[in-house]
């Protein structure tokens, strides 16, 4: 690890927080795993990502910036390209791959040229979109930009209006055609992919459903039939491999059980996995064997620049 002194145990600064719509989300990470890494040995700096942050980083000189950030800013390569400036270490995917994942829509070209089944999506500006059918309903109307379900609108087949979108919505806007089925998701670590969860909610799989207690509940591993289990395994690594991620992604995605293998699309890679305990992936990693802490500290070693 870099940054060599007297220390005796690695310095790793823990990024949290920051100014996107995500950043409640992204304090409960960071402190989690900074309690986690604390436990392994490590010793730790938690910093609220502000404006300040290059002259906090400097202060402190980490090893290994651990980052825990969510949403614009910290996972779609701005922060990244910060560490990259400051020559610091730092978790998960690098600015091209997280710039990558972030564009909902040049992902899914990157899954398509990688022959990865997903549905058919354009990008209209939102005023046009809550002035008409851009697409045949069902669909979803979503920014193209943010994570965590932010700013999600589902267009049902029968809508005789187009959803109607508030000015936090940005200009352009994704419209996708709604995937019917279960949602499913699988984390990849490294090389390869860990297991299968089954999302089970009374809805859609919204903010609220992701993060309030009692919103969703996990079936890890899924109850699914082999081919389909086998298949997220095989597209959530050749998915993450396409986008160039690096350390933890996980990719979601919704199967229309009625059409069986045919009824599997992606829908996103995530960069930056949320990080608690009974989080999807660090649940994903414990159904393997590797506790939260040890997750944590895998990640701290897989750090690195300019990647």
């Amino acid at each position: 690890m870099a940054g060599e002194s007297s220390r005796t145990a690695p310095r790793i600064a823990v990024l949290k927080g920051g100014p996107s719509t995500e950043r409640e989300v992204s304090l409960v990470s960071g402190r989690e795993c900074a309690a986690a890494l604390r436990g392994e040995g490590f010793d730790v700096i938690e910093i609220d990502a502000q404006a300040d942050l290059p002259a906090r980083l400097t202060d402190c000189a980490p090893d290994v910036v651990f980052n825990a950030l969510h949403g614009r800013w910290g996972e779609d390569g701005c922060v990244q390209g910060l560490l990259e400036w400051l020559g610091l270490p730092y978790t998960h995917s690098g600015v091209l791959a997280s710039a990558l994942a972030m564009d909902k829509q040049r992902s899914k070209q990157a899954y398509r040229d990688a022959g990865l089944p997903i549905v058919d999506s354009i990008l209209a500006p939102r005023e046009e979109a809550a002035a008409r059918h851009v697409m045949a309903p069902p669909y979803v109307v979503k920014p193209n930009n943010e994570g965590s379900s932010v700013g999600i609108h589902i267009v049902q087949d029968a809508a005789n209006a187009p959803p109607q979108m508030g000015e936090e919505m940005p200009d352009v806007v994704m419209v996708e055609a709604y995937a019917p089925g279960r949602e499913l998701t699988t984390t990849v670590m490294g090389d390869r992919a860990l297991t299968v969860t089954d999302i089970l909610t009374d809805g859609w799989y919204d903010y609220d459903a992701k993060y309030k207690a009692g919103g969703s509940r996990h079936v890890v591993p899924a109850d699914i039939p082999a081919d389909v289990f086998d298949a997220c395994l095989d597209y959530a690594v050749r998915a993450h491999r396409a986008l160039g991620c690096r350390g933890l992604s996980r990719t979601d995605f919704r199967w229309d059980e009625a059409r069986g293998l045919d009824g599997l699309v992606l829908l996103e890679t995530n960069t930056q996995p949320g990080m608690t305990p009974t989080s999807l992936s660090p649940e994903q990693a414990a159904q393997c064997g590797m506790s939260f802490g040890a997750l944590c500290r895998w990640i701290v070693e897989d750090a690195s620049c300019a990647r």
